[in-house]
């Protein structure tokens, strides 16, 4: 491939990886473990057989005119504690609800701006992440992509498909009842990733909308430099190339075959810290309905930004409309 990057840059790689939008759309999900499904249904049964021991209050980060903030702290997978933030309309009625996931670093205020109107919401903090902090989990990307990585069984991206969906979800709906009448996903980057994983096996969810998801076909992810979380798993894998097995269990495309219900995916043709064929591997194998939007680039700035950002929203509140 002799795709040139469509972005000045700095980088010591090309942050287009010599892909164009055609090839991206060719990058397959790697094949998958025979029990894949049977390991991702057994942890999604655990975190729905947890209480959410749910502790809700008034948000000393205050609201808006339209919209009044909760600190939330919940129970999730393995006993974690997880904190974030509820929001609920200040007037009118709740129609639906919406789980937000987040970037793999510190979420530290919700999105007061959803393109979905009357939901209620809940931004949950996966483990180790500002309001989720705790000494058993790193609070940095580079260590808690690998935490626990040597084992399907300990690593923390499965406890953090319960944290950025399932148990946040039943938080959510606890919490707010009248959420339960139509439930909603929207994650990007880790969170984008992290809600490939998890989508596939929660019935509740009735769309999804994935930004720059990461984690999608990690055979090939370790080949590609970047500056995000991928570099820590490919520098564990050159010591431990045995975590490649475990990996199977993890990988974003594989799960998006699963996928069922109607996915939005915004995915970059340019991206520094989430190689794009990763992101394109996620959206080539959703199993069912699905749109596309490409974005320029993802997590760098760039002169068309503000716009191609302002009709992804225009996009965003059609899908979630439908």
């Amino acid at each position: 491939m002799s795709f040139e990057s469509p972005l000045p840059h700095d980088f010591p790689f090309d942050p287009a990886y010599g892909y164009d939008l055609d090839a991206l759309l060719r990058v397959p999900a790697p094949p998958e473990p025979d029990d894949f499904a049977d390991f991702w249904r057994g942890l999604y049964a655990a975190a729905r057989a947890t209480p959410p021991d749910l502790t809700l209050r008034p948000s000393g980060d205050g609201g808006s005119d339209d919209v009044d903030v909760f600190d939330v702290e919940f129970t999730s997978l393995g006993g974690a504690r997880i904190g974030g933030w509820l929001t609920r309309p200040r007037r009118g009625p709740v129609e639906r609800g919406v789980v937000v996931g987040h970037g793999y670093g510190h979420r530290e205020q919700p999105d007061l701006n959803l393109p979905i109107p009357r939901s209620a919401a809940i931004f949950p903090c996966a483990r180790g992440f500002s309001r989720s902090r705790s000494p058993q989990f790193p609070d940095n990307a580079a260590e808690h992509v690998v935490h626990g990585i040597g084992s399907r069984e300990t690593y923390a991206h499965g406890g953090s498909a319960a944290d950025l969906l399932w148990s946040a979800a039943s938080a959510l709906v606890e919490a707010v009842p009248e959420a339960a009448a139509r439930l909603d996903y929207m994650g990007g980057s880790f969170g984008g990733g992290i809600g490939a994983l998890a989508l596939p096996w929660d019935d509740r969810i009735a769309r999804a909308h994935l930004a720059v998801p990461s984690f999608g076909n990690h055979p090939l992810r370790l080949t590609l430099s970047c500056v995000g979380s991928g570099e820590s798993v490919r520098g564990y894998h050159r010591e431990h190339p045995e975590v490649a097995d475990v990996l199977r269990y993890f990988d974003a495309a594989t799960a998006a075959r699963h996928a069922r219900v109607p996915v939005h995916v915004a995915a970059a043709l340019f991206d520094p810290a989430v190689p794009p064929p990763g992101q394109f591997a996620v959206y080539n194998a959703l199993g069912g309905p699905k749109e596309l939007f490409v974005l320029t680039a993802g997590h760098f700035d760039y002169p068309a930004a503000e716009e191609e950002n302002r009709r992804l929203r225009e996009e965003l509140v059609r899908f979630f409309a439908d």
